[in-house]
């Protein structure tokens, strides 16, 4: 076949396949699709990474964290005439009574500082909800409960990780204490302590090396001043540069003479430490009571008693060390209190459970109180408004331009001008709202009508132009068959047209509203970015909505927000996903072939 080929005509060889023409064009084809693979590929690996960080995160508002002490009611605060009335009953003291609850626990517990830090295990809801359930079971009065208080965003916070955990340090040996009021003087027979003054000599090192990088760069500074001095033409220039170049030198000559200090520290064998809030805490768990090393020595420290020991001993054979994972300085709850929620959590009163709040609750300043229930609300009466105004009109004006209109310049210029608006920003909309709905017309601000009036100007060209489109596409046999047989234009236009141009133009509809809801430029201008705690009930009530929910909380100080923007974003996703996977699936239930 080859010396077929070989011996026949050019032309035919080249027909063939076997030319080099043809090889470098398949060739060529093979790499565009090799390109194409890449792309397609490295966009999913992005997609994969983007939404796997966002739902891990997110996993972390799912649960909260709640702590379980025995309450006293005494009647005489709450309701002495035991009216039952639960307007009575809500003008009690219930946060003095939850934070009677936990001193009782942590009777040992004094100072000013000590007791807000304690006060601060619970969130700032917790004393409301024991009230609420106290007026709904009045009978509880006057005897003790348990109840469960939810936890602040700083100890849920902890008990997930977010600021370290608590390390133990193997330990052997017998823990020697000299009690004394607050502080304890602690010695081991076995040097114990090695590891944490280790540790600190290890920072000192690393503190002595950053020191002498900023000498460096004093160093640099004064040799270049010296050179702009010899170089200055006059006499003023000449002795600032001087000046400066003397500074640098003292400059570095002090950071020289502190690092070498902090080096000679290091080296030295043994000594004493000081352990700050700049290094990782360290913690000794014996007795049942804890300590916190404030000074420490290879073979005894000095430490700060943070819970006293529940037995009165000299020794322990039973004890543990414990080193933080952050400093105190780069965290938000103290060693106290650490040590207090390590406690309740050995005691067992500290469970974690689903955290239904979060999708059944308004919106709150602080992060473990805050839901989405309300922007979900918001969102549900802003689409609502969007669909009833941008639906009828769009399908309507899209039957009159695509089955009644004459085409003159007139709805030449309309046709036009629609297709501009699809392709508007979408703050021009909130800016046209903001003077029009607002400013004119007085429409209730940050309100889901506002919303809606804005968003169904933004989706209704994007609705118009795919009913124009779905309706184009019916056949015009249809139209001749349903005009033969007697209908008038409008019957064929509302009784055959429409309903086959139906499932085309609810997938438009659906894809339209479907941006709508993601939008957050329009909604702003128009003020749904107030803070909204009630949940709505109507298209006049006060309002906000997921988009703008998401905005909010990223802009939020509180650590314990960023989770609960992920959750959020992932409900947005998933409303998202469900809108365009209904239009998929009308499209395909309803959807024929001509």
């Amino acid at each position: 076949m080859s010396d077929l080929i070989a011996s026949a005509p050019r032309e035919f060889r080249k027909l063939s396949g076997d030319t080099p023409a043809l090889r470098r064009r398949r060739r060529a084809e093979t790499r565009l699709k090799a390109y194409g693979i890449v792309a397609i590929l490295l966009a999913a690996l992005a997609l994969i990474v983007l939404l796997s960080s966002v739902v891990i995160k997110a996993g972390r508002a799912l649960t909260e964290s709640y702590i379980t002490l025995p309450v006293v009611l005494p009647a005489e605060e709450i309701d002495p005439d035991a009216t039952g009335d639960p307007k009575v009953i809500y003008r009690a003291n219930f946060n003095g009574i939850a934070r009677d609850a936990f001193r009782e626990r942590f009777s040992s517990i004094s100072g000013r500082s000590a007791r807000r830090e304690l006060n601060d295990l619970i969130s700032v809801g917790a004393s409301f909800e024991l009230a609420r359930s106290v007026a709904d079971f009045p009978e509880l009065i006057g005897q003790t409960i348990d109840f469960r208080f939810l936890t602040s965003d700083i100890v849920d916070l902890y008990l997930k990780g977010d600021y370290g955990a608590l390390n133990p340090v193997g330990t052997e040996g017998l823990l020697t204490a000299s009690i004394d009021e607050d502080e304890a003087e602690l010695s081991t027979d076995n040097n114990a302590f090695f590891r944490i003054l280790d540790a600190l000599k290890a920072q000192l090192v690393g503190e002595a090396q950053r020191l002498h990088r900023q000498a460096a760069r004093q160093d640099a500074g004064a040799a270049e001043f010296a050179r702009r001095a010899e170089a200055a033409e006059t006499d003023e220039a000449r002795a600032a540069a001087q000046a400066e170049a003397k500074k640098r030198a003292a400059e570095r000559d002090r950071l020289t003479a502190e690092a070498e200090a902090l080096l000679a520290r290091a080296e030295a064998q043994g000594g004493t430490e000081e352990l700050d809030e700049d290094n990782p805490s360290a913690l000794i768990r014996a007795g049942g009571g804890w300590f916190k090393l404030t000074e420490v020595s290879p073979d005894s420290a000095t430490a700060e008693i943070l819970l006293p020991p529940e037995t009165a001993a000299d020794s322990y054979a039973d004890w543990t060390l414990y080193l933080t994972g952050l400093p105190e300085s780069a965290r938000k709850i103290s060693d106290r209190q650490i040590v207090w929620i390590e406690d309740l959590q050995e005691a067992g009163a500290i469970d974690t459970v689903f955290n239904w709040r979060f999708f059944s609750a308004g919106d709150s300043r602080d992060p473990e109180l805050a839901g989405i229930w309300g922007a979900a609300v918001g969102s549900f009466w802003t689409m609502l408004v969007t669909f009833a105004l941008a639906f009828p009109v769009g399908v309507f004006t899209a039957i009159y331009l695509e089955e009644f209109a004459r085409k003159t310049k007139f709805t030449e210029f309309v046709e036009v001008n629609i297709n501009n608006l699809a392709a508007v920003p979408s703050i021009i909309f909130g800016l046209l709202g903001l003077a029009v709905f607002l400013n004119f017309f007085g429409v209730p601000r940050s309100s889901p009508l506002a919303g809606g009036l804005v968003l169904a100007l933004m989706t209704l060209p994007t609705i118009i132009i795919a009913a124009r489109v779905s309706m184009a596409a019916v056949p015009p046999s249809i139209r001749e068959a349903a005009l033969g047989v007697g209908a008038s234009e409008v019957q064929t236009a509302f009784h055959h047209v429409l309903p086959l141009a139906l499932p085309g133009i609810l997938t438009g509809t659906i894809i339209g509203m479907a941006r709508a809801l993601g939008e957050t430029a329009p909604l702003i201008t128009i003020g749904m970015v107030a803070f909204i705690v009630d949940i709505p009930t109507g298209i006049t009530d006060s309002a906000t909505v997921l988009p703008v929910q998401v905005y909010r909380w990223s802009d939020f100080p509180e650590r314990a927000f960023e989770a609960r923007t992920a959750a959020a974003i992932c409900t947005l996703l998933l409303f998202l996903v469900l809108m365009n996977a209904l239009a998929v699936l009308l499209r395909r239930r309803f959807e024929r072939r001509w």
